[in-house]
């Protein structure tokens, strides 16, 4: 009998439990710890944070799920993992702190055989005074639809902002990324797409200057250098396709920002040209940059090897070359195909919470020398494609012995399909349709644009819209393992 641990029931943690479940023989255990008692279906928060959604069409309970499933749930934080056991015993082990299930703030060891590491971000509102509420949540200045309680508090925001305009009160909209260093930039892009459709259904669209402000060099970067792709016959520019719809619909942006503060009503940020500026608002929804969840490592002797386990941001080190240096050297062979740590061989990580090589997008910084540079997306349906392949590598080396794992995930070998909302209803909504391949663009094998033309495409339109609506029902039934889960793709 052997145990698997997955530290994080987010998408890709989730998604490796209930595969690694499903292929192994009830003799062996998983465990999935994680401190949240609810799955959300994060990319559909957008949609709360309008009020088009509720929070229970975005999440569900976890336990009764994996209950029915057989998987060890257990509502707690896993605080630090000891690969190598203790002075007392072999055995590998992590202790966790749980924050639910009746044990909140009780601590517990749980040894393991194998581990996934699935923990996903810290989100850092911190790293950004006034972002924060002081504590390193989310503070009185913003809104944020980074979980689905925020965009409950979003959409409250957005209609006391409503019946202001309707009272003829002018309102200023900022969305955006919330720091230099900041990731998701297509959530910030698909919810001020949405907040300009609901404010023009509403009637109130005229009262409104929204304005996009983002640590890109430019629109339509999304922290992987920007995209070509074919779109209605034509190539063109993810650039070129951002620039058009936000001009089509009268929203201004701010480019190569790093707000380094947040006051009611008004952020500073600093520029790619080193200068200082302000813009205010009176609804800002800004996006904090992640973070590892803050996990330490501990030697059979008690001595620290977190920074033998992790990179300085908090993610685990994998199977990645992380000496590449200057950008002129990076290539896509760069980036991890197993995900497994170099130095604990019955480790992983996957989704956010495997340290990357580095950026996807070229690095910059001001001439202060601040870093002001999109950081690599890894969410979605790559997340779930690495959780399914490492489960798929753990059973192997569970029960067929393999000494090593069988079965890769590399960003630069995988498509991805991406639906950005642009405004929901069902008959006025509209979404982008985009596909991507590979994710890291390889010069070597597209020489020009990194990427296959004829696997990179895009359409805008209301059909990608119920495409959208239609994935979030089924990814939701996927999720919560009703029949035929496994045809449904990840």
């Amino acid at each position: 009998m052997a145990r698997l641990i997955i530290m994080g029931g987010g998408v890709s943690g989730h998604t490796a439990a209930s595969f690694a479940r499903k292929w192994l023989s009830k003799e062996h255990e998983v465990v999935v710890v994680t401190p949240n008692a609810l799955w959300n279906w994060i990319p559909s928060n957008i949609w709360v944070g309008i009020g088009g959604m509720t929070k229970e069409e975005v999440t569900f309970p976890l336990a009764p799920v994996y209950e029915k499933a057989g998987i060890d749930f257990r509502q707690a934080k896993a605080v630090s993992i000891h690969p190598e056991g203790n002075a007392d015993g072999d055995d590998a082990y992590i202790t966790m702190e749980y924050t639910g299930q009746g044990k909140e703030g009780q601590t517990e060891e749980l040894t393991y055989d194998y581990l996934i590491n699935a923990t996903g971000p810290k989100l850092n509102f911190g790293a950004t005074p006034g972002l924060s509420d002081g504590k390193g949540g989310l503070g009185e200045h913003t809104v944020s639809v980074c979980t689905a309680d925020h965009a409950i508090h979003a959409a409250l925001e957005l209609d006391a902002c409503v019946e202001k305009m309707k009272k003829g009160e002018r309102q200023a909209f900022l969305i955006g990324t919330g720091h230099g260093m900041c990731t998701c930039q297509g959530a910030a892009f698909e919810y001020i797409f949405n907040i300009e459709h609901t404010l023009k259904e509403k009637g109130v669209r005229d009262m409104a200057d929204i304005t996009f402000i983002t640590n890109e060099s430019f629109l339509g970067d999304f922290g992987m250098g920007g995209i070509h792709f074919s779109m209605g016959g034509y190539a063109t520019s993810s650039k070129v396709f951002a620039e058009s719809l936000y001009a089509e619909r009268g929203m201004d942006w701010i480019l190569g920002a790093h707000v380094n503060n947040v006051e009611a009503g008004k952020v500073t940020y600093e520029s790619l040209d080193g200068e200082m500026d302000e813009q205010e608002f009176d609804f800002a929804m800004l996006i904090p940059p992640f973070a590892g969840v803050g996990l330490k490592a501990f030697a059979k002797d008690g001595a620290d090897i977190t920074d033998t386990i992790f990179a300085p941001n908090g993610f685990m080190k994998v199977d990645a070359k992380y000496d590449a240096g200057a950008y002129e050297n990076w290539k896509a062979s760069d980036w991890p195909r197993t995900l497994q740590n170099p130095t604990y061989k019955n480790m992983f990580a996957v989704g956010i919470a495997f340290a990357p090589p580095h950026t996807i997008s070229k690095p910059m910084s001001s001439p202060n020398g601040t870093p002001i540079n999109p950081t690599p997306p890894r969410t979605g349906m790559p997340s779930a494609m690495m959780g399914k392949a490492v489960a798929q590598s753990v059973v192997d080396m569970m029960v067929n012995g393999a000494t090593e794992p069988t079965h890769t995930a590399s960003m630069a070998e995988m498509g991805a399909a991406c639906v950005a909302s642009a405004g929901k209803g069902l008959f006025t909504g509209t979404a982008a349709a985009m596909t991507v391949y590979p994710i890291i663009p390889d010069f070597e094998k597209y020489p020009g644009v990194g990427r296959d033309m004829n696997g990179t495409t895009g359409e805008l339109g209301l059909a990608a819209h119920w495409v959208k609506h239609i994935l979030h029902h089924l990814f939701v039934w996927k999720a919560k393992l009703k029949p035929g889960w496994t045809l449904i793709p990840e």
